[in-house]
This record gives C-alpha cells, sequence and structure tokens, in this order.
C-alpha cells in the first residue's frame, strides 16, 4: 500500500525524533505514538513505519562471487579446500540472511500487535467519547430545562415585581392624601382654637360690661340712699308737714329701692346666662378639640401603617430585584455552560484523523 510522500516524511521524521529521544537504545517506537506525533491515520502510520524499520534492520547483502586470495594460494593444494571456504562464505551469507529474515518477522509481529493495541485503545477512547457525549447531551437537556424553569421563574419575579412597584406607588399617592387631610385638619383645629379665644375675649369683654353696670347701679343706688338721708334729716328738723312730705319721700325712696333690686336680680340672670353659654361653649370646644386630637391620632396611625406599608412594599420591591439579578446570573450562567458543553462535542482534529 503506497503513502502520500508528505505524510511518509512526516512519519519518518516522527520515528526518527522518538528513537532519537529513546538513545537509540534498539527500542523502536510504536505506531500509536509515531501517529499521534506525526498526526496521520493509523493505515499511514502502519505502513510508514513498517518501512522505517526496514530501513533500520540489516539487510542481508548478497555474496559477490569471486575467488578469495586464499584460494588462490590454496589453489594447488586441494581443490577441495577450496569447495570448503566457497561453501563457509554461502552458508554465512544465508544464515545472515535468515536472521535478516527472522528480524523482519519479529518486526512485523510486534508492529501487528502494536496495530492491535492502539486499536483497542482507540475503541475505549471512542466508547468514552461516545459516553461523555451522551453525559454531555443529557447535561444540555437538563440544562435547557433548567433555563425553562429559570425563565418562568425570572417571569413569575418580574409580574411581582411590577406589583410591587404598583402597590409603592399606591402607598405613595395615600401617604400623600392623609398628609394633605392631616394638614387640613390641623388648620381645621387651628381656626377652632382661634374661635375659642375669640370666644374667651368676647366672654371677658361681658363679663367686664356687667361689672360695670353693676358698678354703676351700686353707685346709683348710694346717691339714691345719700339723698334719702339728707330728706330724712329735714324731715326731722321740719314741721309735720314736712313730715308727711319725708314721708312720702321715703316711699318714693323705697320704690327705687325696689326697682334698683329687680334691676340687680336681673343682671344676676343674665350674667347667669352668659355663664352658662360660656360654659357650654368651653364645653363645646374642648369636646371638638378630643375629636380633633383623635382625627388627629387616627391621621397618624394611618400615616404610620402607610409608611410600613410603603416600606413593605419597598422591601418587597428590593427583594424582587435581586431575585432578578440572582436567576439572571443563573441564566448567564447556564449558556456559559451550554457553551463549553457544546464546544465539548465538537470533534477535535486528532480523532478525525484517526479515523
Amino acid at each position: 500500500m503506497e503513502i502520500a510522500q508528505e505524510a511518509r516524511d512526516r512519519i519518518f521524521a516522527a520515528a526518527n525524533s522518538l528513537y532519537e529521544q529513546a538513545g537509540r537504545a534498539g527500542n523502536f517506537p510504536t505506531v500509536d505514538a509515531v501517529r499521534k506525533l506525526a498526526k496521520v491515520n493509523m493505515n499511514d502510520a502502519s505502513v510508514g513505519m513498517k518501512e522505517w524499520r526496514r530501513t533500520q534492520t540489516t539487510q542481508a547483502a548478497p555474496v559477490v562471487v569471486q575467488v578469495p586470495e586464499a584460494v588462490q594460494q590454496a589453489s594447488a593444494v586441494a581443490v577441495a579446500t577450496l569447495w570448503h571456504e566457497a561453501q563457509e562464505l554461502a552458508n554465512e551469507s544465508l544464515r545472515a540472511a535468515q536472521a535478516g529474515w527472522d528480524a523482519e518477522r519479529i518486526e512485523a509481529e510486534t508492529l501487528t500487535k502494536q496495530i492491535g493495541d492502539a486499536y483497542e485503545a482507540l475503541v475505549v477512547s471512542f466508547d468514552a467519547a461516545q459516553l461523555d457525549a451522551a453525559n454531555a447531551r443529557s447535561s444540555l437537556e437538563q440544562s435547557e430545562a433548567d433555563a425553562h424553569d429559570l425563565q418562568a421563574s425570572l417571569e413569575t419575579a418580574t409580574v411581582a415585581l411590577t406589583a410591587a412597584e404598583a402597590a409603592t406607588v399606591t402607598a405613595e399617592a395615600r401617604t400623600v392624601e392623609i398628609k394633605f387631610r392631616a394638614d387640613e385638619l390641623r388648620a381645621e383645629l387651628d381656626h377652632a382654637h382661634q374661635e375659642a379665644s375669640q370666644v374667651r375675649d368676647e366672654l371677658a369683654a361681658l363679663r367686664q360690661a356687667h361689672q360695670d353696670e353693676i358698678e354703676a347701679l351700686k353707685a346709683a343706688t348710694a346717691a339714691q340712699q345719700a339723698r334719702a338721708d339728707e330728706a330724712t334729716a329735714k324731715a326731722e328738723a321740719a314741721t309735720a308737714a314736712i313730715r308727711a312730705e319725708l314721708t312720702a319721700a321715703t316711699a318714693k325712696a323705697e320704690d327705687a329701692a325696689r326697682t334698683a333690686a329687680g334691676a340687680m336680680d336681673a343682671l344676676r340672670t343674665d350674667l347667669a346666662t352668659v355663664r352658662a353659654k360660656a360654659e357650654a361653649a368651653q364645653e363645646a370646644l374642648q369636646q371638638e378639640r378630643s375629636q380633633a386630637a383623635a382625627e388627629l391620632q387616627r391621621l397618624v396611625q394611618q400615616l404610620d401603617q402607610s409608611k410600613a406599608e410603603r416600606d413593605q412594599a419597598n422591601q418587597a420591591a428590593n427583594q424582587a430585584r435581586e431575585e432578578a439579578a440572582t436567576l439572571r446570573g443563573r441564566m448567564d450562567a447556564i449558556t456559559d455552560q451550554n457553551s463549553q458543553l457544546m464546544q465539548t462535542l465538537k470533534p477535535s482534529p486528532v480523532t478525525d484523523a484517526s479515523k
């Protein structure tokens, strides 16, 4: 079987290199080692190694048929001696040829055994490669299934993230509304405080006015009492006629006193009414304060609850973002793993050459 000259040269170069590395110790390099170094197929390596081994063994050289000098000198002695020397030379050539044939036969058997060993090693390597390919395909299928599951989880996380963001927006809007309502209630409470202050001012003014009227009535009563005393003194010093006039004046003074007492009672009644109104206004103001404080407390609680809901929504959004980032990282890792598996499944140049 003939091989290409370029392949033959590479086989010879590889064999010589391996033989030199072994120190020419008599152990020729194996066919498989030469095949791997020369990067040729097994058939070319086997044929090339046979030729290379043949060049390394001693070839049986043909014997030049000529009369030796010893025979020429002994020609006179005996033809039998000449024949004996010729027969010995022929036997020596035969033994040399036989040794060469035996060496070539042993070399051929060695090559056959090496080829068989290399073939079995290739079969084992091929079976292992098929098993690795099957495992790689299984891993690839599992990776694709995991990628599909991760894609579904990513979609779910995206939906959850969208819902969390919507809840966050709703909570923020609700917080703004509650703050606006709290500001309105604070404004109403301030207005109620202003009205209560105004009522207190009006009540104080009304009390001062009634106090002034009472003082005026007391002054008028005192003046009337003084005039009555003066009239009494004049009546005692006067005559009986004047006593009659004094009696009449006394009666008039008593009427005036009764009138003043009635005015005092009316003023006391009005003062009690004003006090009752003031107390009712104070009680209503206190009730409004209590209601406003309760409403403010409720709004503060709603505000705190809204803040808590907003914090929970932000926490859920952050968690959803972290889960989405983790899922994306796992997707990238699976993609890289799939690429590595596909790269592993690609046949190598050495495997193709060995076929």
